[in-house]
């Protein structure tokens, strides 16, 4: 894997001349996780795709740079809201899908060790169908995970898991993922403030920075620092959306 750039997202959107962003500057720091938070409809996926260079139906006036200079999008691993499965392949195909994709056999260690840490083992030769939601989610994330890129894009990765695999999800990723630029869309207070070294809250005006607890990721759920951390984003959202 080549180094993890700092990558910083400088413009506005607007959909048929409508505003759905207002000139806002978005810098995730390399090797880190930055989280995004927002209402519904205020452009948080849209972010996400203009990063990953994929169509988003808005126009986008503005430029997306690297801070070594190289192109981005090439250089992205994005999970997207929906687990986008093959419903005609197993678990371990769709997680080796990239590798294949590529023309390239796939990291069989790797694969192994993600089917175990995903709890995914006992699953590995069933077919999308025979998955609950939960599980469906845990093999979309281990597909990102697959994939050896410095920058990872996470649209609402965890939100389909129970609590406490949410939990260990959480931690396995930021394990897998040491080193590389992360940025995660979430509308769950609780979950930026385990994740996020930088957290922002997105409203079609712009981007309210909040500070995150000084402790490292992922931050213990009942730490106070984290409590606090998420009544504060919690607060911010209510006071948007009154």
């Amino acid at each position: 894997m080549t180094k993890a750039p700092g990558i910083t997202l400088n413009g506005q959107a607007s959909i048929e001349g409508r505003q759905l962003f207002a000139p806002l500057t978005l810098s995730l720091d390399a090797g880190r996780w930055t989280c995004l938070l927002g209402g519904s409809g205020v452009g948080k996926t849209t972010v996400l795709r203009l990063l990953a260079d994929l169509p988003t139906g808005a126009e986008f006036d503005g430029e997306i740079t690297a801070t070594d200079g190289a192109p981005v999008a090439e250089r992205i691993a994005y999970m997207a809201q929906d687990d986008l499965l093959l419903p005609w392949a197993t678990v371990e195909k769709n997680i080796a899908l990239g590798a294949r994709l590529r023309g390239q056999a796939a990291d069989t260690a790797r694969l192994e060790r993600l089917l175990e840490r995903c709890g995914l083992q006992e699953h590995r030769f069933k077919k999308p169908s025979e998955l609950s939601g939960g599980q469906r989610q845990r093999v979309a994330l281990a597909r990102t995970l697959m994939e050896d890129k410095p920058i990872i894009l996470l649209d609402e990765p965890f939100s389909a898991l129970d609590a406490q695999t949410r939990a260990a999800m959480q931690d396995l990723a930021v394990e897998l993922l040491d080193g590389r630029t992360v940025m995660v869309v979430t509308h769950d207070p609780g979950e930026a403030a385990r994740l996020g070294h930088a957290i922002h809250v997105m409203t079609p005006a712009g981007l309210t920075a909040v500070t995150p607890p000084k402790a490292d990721v992922p931050r213990a759920v009942e730490a106070l620092e984290t409590l606090t951390c998420q009544s504060d984003l919690l607060k911010l959202l209510m006071g948007q959306a009154a």
